[in-house]
């Protein structure tokens, strides 16, 4: 029986991965030429990094939302669900979105008596403790329901749901196969 490397049960596929061909590109495309370790361990399975990338995709560059709480809502999840790689790649377009570096801390915080609220706008408020109560107990106050479908359309409200919901689902994926970022070595 082969040794699977220290701390990783599913290794890596190769960084210079070819096939299949047309999802590589797409993968690649996606990604600005590059691929990141989670792809890496997505193509494990072409049909699940085929509907990944696809919808994936769609969330990070489709939706009507304000990219800030789109990112806002990525990195909560990673920090509730200690997802540091999950964190690590959505700080950057949460602070390119408008986010301050004095946010992205404060984001560290979210689910603890410390979590400075007073940092985000009421809007961005409510998109946090949304985060928080799905991600922690699944169920969604209604009251907090109304004042996001008011202030962001039954659209909006829609998206940033999906993308709450769809950011738990990566960071279990990532959690489970100890996806590490790009900057750590691969264990």
């Amino acid at each position: 029986m082969s040794q699977m490397p220290e701390n990783r049960p599913i290794p890596y596929v190769p960084m210079d991965l070819a096939e299949p061909a047309e999802l590589v590109a797409a993968i690649r495309e996606r990604r600005g030429g590059q691929f990141i370790n989670l792809d890496r361990m997505l193509l494990h399975s072409i049909p699940i990094a085929q509907g990944w990338n696809h919808f994936v995709g769609a969330i990070r560059t489709n939706l009507a939302l304000d990219p800030k709480l789109r990112e806002l809502a990525m990195c909560g999840v990673a920090v509730l669900n200690g997802a540091e790689y999950e964190f690590f790649h959505h700080a950057p377009p949460f602070k390119k979105a408008g986010g301050t570096e004095e946010q992205v801390e404060a984001l560290r915080l979210l689910g603890t008596p410390q979590f400075p609220k007073a940092c985000f706008s009421p809007l961005e408020q409510d998109a946090a403790e949304l985060t928080l109560q799905m991600t922690r107990h699944i169920t969604v106050d209604d009251a907090l329901m109304v004042r996001l479908r008011d202030a962001l359309g039954n659209t909006g409200a829609v998206e940033l749901v999906t993308v709450i919901a769809a950011y738990n689902m990566v960071s279990r994926f990532l959690i489970a196969l100890k996806v590490t970022p790009e900057d750590h070595p691969p264990a």
